[in-house]
C-alpha cells in the first residue's frame, strides 16, 4: 500500500523539476548579468578617478597648467577606451584648490535583451580637488 503511494506520488511530480528549473533560471541570469553591469561600472568610476587624481596633481604643481591637466585625463581615459567622457578644469590662485571633474554616461551594453534597458546609460561622475602649491 505505502510503496503504491510513493509511487502515484512520483509519477504526478514528474514535470516539478522542469518547471522550477524554468522559474529559476531567469532570476539567476538577471543576477548574474546585475552582477557583471556593476562591476564594468565599479571598474569605469575608478578609472575616471584615477584620471582625475593625475590631472589635478599636474594641475596643483607650480609648473603645471590647464591645458597640460586636461590632456593626461584625456589620456589616461582614451587608453582605457572611455572616449566620450567630458573632463572639466576648474583652477584657481595660489594656495587655493584647484579641482578636476570627469563625467561619463556609462551604456549598459551586456543587459541591452532586457527591455526597457535596451540604449540605457547612467552618468558616473567623479571629482578630485587639491590645494594649488604656489
Amino acid at each position: 500500500m505505502r510503496a503504491e503511494r510513493i509511487r502515484k506520488t512520483q509519477e504526478n511530480e514528474k514535470g516539478q523539476s522542469l518547471v522550477e528549473f524554468a522559474l529559476v533560471v531567469p532570476l539567476l541570469l538577471l543576477l548574474v548579468i546585475g552582477i557583471a553591469e556593476f562591476g564594468r561600472a565599479w571598474m569605469t568610476k575608478n578609472i575616471m578617478t584615477g584620471a582625475a587624481r593625475e590631472a589635478v596633481r599636474i594641475l596643483a604643481v607650480p609648473t603645471g597648467s590647464i591645458g597640460a591637466a586636461w590632456g593626461r585625463a584625456d589620456n589616461v581615459l582614451r587608453s582605457a577606451g572611455i572616449a566620450t567622457a567630458s573632463i572639466l578644469v576648474i583652477d584657481a590662485a595660489s594656495y587655493e584648490p584647484v579641482s578636476v571633474t570627469v563625467t561619463y554616461d556609462f551604456p549598459v551594453t551586456i543587459a541591452g535583451f532586457i527591455p526597457g534597458l535596451n540604449n540605457a546609460t547612467f552618468t558616473l561622475r567623479s571629482t578630485t580637488t587639491m590645494r594649488r602649491e604656489h
